[in-house]
């Protein structure tokens, strides 16, 4: 198969998949606890390397980028098992509403759940790492458990930078799902494990210049939670920089979609 949501779902059989696409209370909660998982292990690593007094203090770049490729593996691995497609990504939710995979109010529930889950996933991280907020005197590195800022503050590249980022993420992910990939028996059981390590990929080689958000819900829904919790030292949550990591992975994942869609027709 090589249409976009065989591939963001790769652990789950194209027939389950056409029936829960239609079970909405299943899709909203595998989505919710997927997206869960993913922000409680990625930005639960981010907090292990920032965060003053953690064991993982100063542990750098590839630690962060290996921790948010393995919440990506566990979280669509959760989401799949509970009868979700694992999208986990409002950005391909929307994606997958234009290009006709499924009705626009599937996609609109899929990202309610999904921005409800990030939000819960960040809480958690508060909740996990609370000690360590007041010994950690930068709001910045506080503010980078939550969500995602330029190295370079400049918003046209910015943008740019996510939109490559996300369009890697989507064909390179229809790729993994494509038949003349898989062969003749798909491995289904390790399509989880190929798109973490794509992840990972993307963030170690297009992470550096945004942080590589590449979801709006991995970005928005720790801000919200960073905006809303009682956390020790925090400063302001850069809603001016918000847009960018909505509006960057949704234009880069419709396009990706739209480009791989009549590629692969």
């Amino acid at each position: 198969m090589t249409r976009l949501h065989s591939t963001i779902r790769p652990l789950l059989p194209a027939r389950i998949y056409r029936q829960s696409i239609t079970l909405m209370p299943a899709s909203f909660i595998g989505e919710f606890l997927g997206t869960l998982i993913l922000l409680l292990l990625g930005n639960g690593v981010v907090a292990n390397v920032l965060l003053t007094d953690s064991k993982g203090h100063g542990g750098g770049w590839i630690v962060i980028t290996a921790g948010w490729a393995f919440g990506v593996m566990a979280g669509g691995m959760v989401a799949v098992a509970l009868g979700a497609p694992g999208e986990l990504n409002p950005a391909v939710s929307v994606a997958n509403v234009v290009t006709g995979v499924y009705p626009l109010a599937t996609g609109l529930a899929h990202v309610g759940a999904q921005l409800l889950g990030a939000i819960a996933g960040a809480t958690l991280v508060w909740l996990h790492y609370l000690p360590h907020w007041a010994r950690t005197s930068d709001p910045e590195l506080i503010r980078a458990c939550y969500c995602t800022s330029p190295a370079v503050r400049a918003a046209g590249s910015n943008i740019t930078a996510e939109i490559i980022g996300t369009m890697v993420l989507v064909i390179v992910a229809g790729a993994i799902g494509a038949q003349g990939v898989l062969g003749a028996s798909p491995a289904t059981n390790i399509g989880g494990f190929l798109v973490g390590c794509l992840v990972w990929g993307i963030g170690l080689s297009l992470g550096g210049p945004t942080g590589y958000a590449i979801n709006p819900a991995r970005d928005l829904g720790p801000r919200i939670a960073h905006a809303l919790l009682p956390i020790a030292g925090k400063g302001t949550s850069d809603w001016g920089y918000a847009w960018i990591p909505v509006v960057g992975p949704i234009a880069g994942a419709t396009g990706a979609a739209v480009l791989w869609k009549a590629l692969t027709a």
